[in-house]
């Protein structure tokens, strides 16, 4: 048996990593993320999640746990996920300055045809950003591969006021509720 994590992002790993989980290997998932408007968004971090587990589930052993997380950022009901180009990233963050909005990160672990996915929502509240923070933010790249555009372990954390609910969440894999997921596996971090 092994821990598997199905995911190409940085953060994730480090913060598995974080727990000590030790020897864990990285097979990232490579399909396409489609989202569908018609479900919730904890619908739909679940079926992102839950896809990348079933994809990476096919190059593991039946005996290997994987782990599989898709964040998204809501504003108003909006999805906001990875900028396009430059010019997305500066619109995203237009939208969240000076208002609070969702982060919701689906988590599935699965392990010899058993499943489990579950999702967290925590609320951030961006302060008001100038024209000339948005510009030089999106120039340092740090933007450009995270919903919603900014990154709350980086530079972005100089827009962040506020935050209710999962830190870890917002870095893109609540902490918490994968500790009592694994348990369902018989897996105790500490």
């Amino acid at each position: 048996m092994g821990i598997v994590l199905a995911s190409a992002s940085p953060r994730r790993r480090e913060l598995l990593a974080m727990l000590n989980v030790k020897d864990f290997r990285v097979i990232p998932a490579a399909g396409e993320e489609l989202i569908d408007k018609d479900k919730l968004p904890s619908e739909t971090v679940c079926a992102l999640s839950r896809a990348k587990a079933q994809e990476v589930s096919k190059l593991c052993e039946p005996s290997d746990i994987i782990i599989a997380a898709d964040t998204i950022v809501v504003l108003d009901g909006d999805i906001l996920g990875k900028p396009n180009d430059e010019r997305d990233a500066f619109r995203m963050l237009t939208l969240l300055s000076n208002r609070e909005h969702e982060v919701f990160t689906g988590v599935t672990i699965m392990q010899e045809g058993r499943v489990f996915s579950e999702f967290e929502r925590t609320l951030v509240r961006f302060r008001s950003l100038s024209e000339r923070e948005k510009e030089a933010y999106i120039q340092t790249g740090e933007p450009m591969d995270k919903a919603g555009s900014y990154g709350a372990q980086g530079i972005g954390s100089l827009f962040i006021e506020g935050i209710e609910g999962d830190f870890f969440n917002v870095m893109g894999l609540p902490l918490c509720r994968l500790s009592k997921m694994l348990e369902k596996l018989g897996v105790i971090l500490i």
